[in-house]
């Protein structure tokens, strides 16, 4: 386990720099008279550099290692966020935005595939989920405390937290051991095809989550929607733990069917609280059930992906399940905003209960079987 800790808090600091400034950087653009595209566009801008970094990180971990990663991102993502002080004009704010996109997808996949490589084959479900512990904890101090700080004080202490809290993430890495690619790991092709099934499950799970987060507060006026988001992280983190707790003693990805079908069962709810046929406690229940299922395929999937790529190729493994996340809440932020324009919310998320089990049932008769499980060992 050595290490662990480190990489957990490590990610933890991050993920916190990153929560606090994700409401605020758009908030903080309307409120200079920008348009609501470019306060919507700092976001867009933001993670489309954090996906194509994410896409080269791979080779990246296999010449640079891990802990420079790591250092390099925290880096890029922290420091920026100080030239949000000086001017909040477009092309100085998505400027530091692609920049900071940049070392969020570093630490992204760097930290997940460290956990893998650290932790014993035995406890790596636990392991995984309570990274994820470390990243919805932090996200979901920063993520309040960030509009708190604004709307009381001014956005510049948090940019400077955003500043900060990343930075403190480079204590963490100096306690990481140094993590070498293994003799004869540095060639060979990723399995792209074995990793169709898990990067589809995360963002089926993500493209619900996406529209969630974004259309829930629209959607359901006048129902403590604030409320229902914090029990659905709340509910994530107990997902997430517990699945991996149950995946260290039963196995990997036997609980995805589960968490898949729980996520896709929550969004009824929701379809009716968006009719005005259902109410507080239908939306509360509804945040519960999903929160404990896409804690559960996220987990699994991540696992999945691992196991799947074997100890070969663990940072694309990473890899695909960042992007899978990352491109799945983006295409659902839009996807569902498009539907529930046509549509209307009700039918935008009964949509997505439709598509979170078919899309990776889809994945699933498309890609190849899944194939013997090859171990995940720890580096020495």
């Amino acid at each position: 386990m050595r290490g662990l800790p480190a990489s957990w808090a490590l990610a933890a600091a991050a993920f916190g720099g990153f929560s606090l400034l994700l409401p605020v950087v758009p908030w903080a653009i309307a409120e200079a008279g920008g348009t609501d595209a470019l306060a919507g566009s700092v976001t867009t801008v933001f993670m489309a550099t954090t996906v194509l970094t994410q896409l080269a990180m791979p080779k990246l971990m296999r010449t640079r290692g891990h802990r420079q990663l790591l250092i390099a991102g925290c880096l890029l993502l922290g420091l920026p966020s100080l030239g949000l002080l000086t001017s909040t004009a477009p092309p100085v704010v998505l400027g530091i935005s692609a920049v900071r996109g940049i070392g969020f997808g570093m630490i992204t996949v760097a930290a997940a595939a460290l956990v893998a490589e650290l932790a014993p084959a035995r406890q790596l479900g636990r392991a995984t989920g309570t990274l994820g512990i470390a990243i919805a904890a932090s996200q979901m101090i920063g993520l309040p405390l960030g509009l708190f700080l604004a709307e009381h004080f001014s956005t510049a202490p948090v940019f400077v937290l955003g500043a900060l809290v990343p930075t403190l993430g480079l204590v963490a890495a100096a306690r990481l051991p140094r993590i070498r690619p293994a003799p004869g790991t540095v060639h060979g092709r990723p399995p792209l095809l074995a990793l169709v099934l898990p990067t589809v499950a995360i963002g089926a799970g993500a493209i619900a989550y996406g529209g969630l987060t974004s259309l829930l507060q629209i959607a359901a006026v006048g129902l403590p929607v604030p409320i229902a988001l914090a029990t659905l992280s709340a509910s994530t983190l107990v997902g997430r733990f517990g699945a991996g707790s149950l995946a260290d003693r039963i196995g990997a990805g036997r609980l995805l069917p589960v968490g898949l079908g729980l996520a896709s069962v929550a969004m009824v709810p929701f379809a009716l609280v968006a009719d005005d046929r259902a109410g507080a406690g239908a939306l509360i229940g509804a945040a519960v059930c999903f929160g404990l299922g896409f804690g559960i395929v996220q987990n699994e999937a991540l696992l999945v992906a691992f196991r799947r790529a074997g100890t070969n190729h663990i940072g694309s493994a990473s890899a695909a399940w960042n992007i899978g996340f990352d491109a799945g809440t983006g295409v659902g932020s839009l996807l569902l905003g498009a539907l529930a324009t046509t549509m209307g919310y009700p039918a935008a998320f009964a949509i997505a209960a439709v598509l979170v089990p078919v899309l990776p049932l889809l994945a699933r008769f498309a890609g190849p079987s899944d194939p013997k499980p090859r171990p995940i060992e720890s580096n020495p």
